[in-house]
């Protein structure tokens, strides 16, 4: 299949060109960063610059394609103004879908967020209403990420009631790859008991590749969205033990897959499309949060 991926160059962007390559896919690679004039090495995929908020541009880098991966955005509210963020996320996303609609392409696959439901960045700070979350959580964004986020979801909805096109909506909790983990996971697994916005979810950035690959290769009719969370904490805990712990009675327990779940649910990717998420954060750090030597890692 020919595979359109935007954001390749970054962290989500160059995992699900790496799986969808290695899946057979034919992939065309999509960013803002410039090209470099080189002969592309036999593992790489062919590469074209683009900046999406134009819409001539992004027509171009989707004609031909058999379906997009849209993974090109501003990834936080937190390092540009926000009109600059909005502005981004939302006009990318809006000029991609309508590219792929106009031009015919099946199947559209939107790198979404776990903060749609609007806790992640507030002015005004609120509790998720139950754990784990899953999709049917009620949605209250305040930011201009997440509304971007959010808007995104709405256009894939739009998308599908006005053609045959078929798209996915993935909401990766926080990206982990083998090289921050210990810096971006490491200070929960010490300190557990503070509090965290995403309830101590994560996703390993191949697990998310893998999750990106089987919506590409899906059959599933209209729009769906799916949380993507690994199954287990980055606390290492039990998840009602450190919500009880942390924030009292105030966000309801419902039933919990394992112990030490995570406060975002995949059940949905598992069960619709047939998600097997295998890494977690005890492939690369110990108990006390340290990276594990080199030898000690699967």
């Amino acid at each position: 299949m020919r595979v359109v991926v935007t954001g390749a160059h970054g962290k989500v962007g160059r995992a699900a060109v790496r799986a969808l390559m290695a899946a057979g896919h034919e992939v065309t690679a999509v960013d803002v960063t410039r090209p470099v004039w080189e002969r592309p090495g036999p593992a790489e995929p062919g590469y074209r610059q683009a900046d999406l908020t134009d819409a001539g541009q992004a027509f171009a880098v989707v004609r031909g394609a058999e379906a997009v991966v849209h993974a090109a955005a501003i990834p936080d509210p937190t390092h540009n103004p926000p009109h600059v963020v909005f502005q981004n996320n939302l006009m990318a996303t809006f000029n991609m879908i309508e590219a792929a609609v106009a031009l015919g392409v099946p199947r559209f696959v939107n790198i979404s967020s776990e903060t749609v439901p609007g806790f992640f960045f507030p002015d005004r700070p609120f509790l998720p209403s139950y754990a784990p979350i899953d999709e049917d959580h009620p949605i209250a964004p305040q930011d201009p990420y997440a509304l971007s986020k959010h808007f995104g979801e709405q256009l894939m909805d739009a998308a599908v009631r006005r053609s045959d096109i078929r798209c996915v909506s993935l909401r990766p909790s926080w990206v982990q790859h083998a090289g921050n983990y210990e810096r971006n996971l490491g200070p929960q697994l010490r300190d557990p008991y503070q509090p965290s916005a995403g309830l101590w979810s994560y996703i390993d950035v191949d697990d998310l590749a893998d999750a990106i690959v089987l919506a590409v290769e899906s059959g599933l009719t209209g729009h769906e969205v799916f949380c993507i969370a690994s199954p287990d904490n980055a606390a290492g805990r039990g998840l009602a033990d450190l919500i009880t712990a942390v924030y009292g009675e105030a966000i309801p327990i419902r039933p919990l897959s394992r112990p030490d779940a995570s406060g975002i649910s995949c059940e949905k990717a598992v069960r619709m499309l047939g998600w097997r998420p295998s890494r977690s954060w005890r492939d690369h750090l110990g108990e006390d949060g340290r990276a594990l030597p080199e030898q000690a890692r699967p």
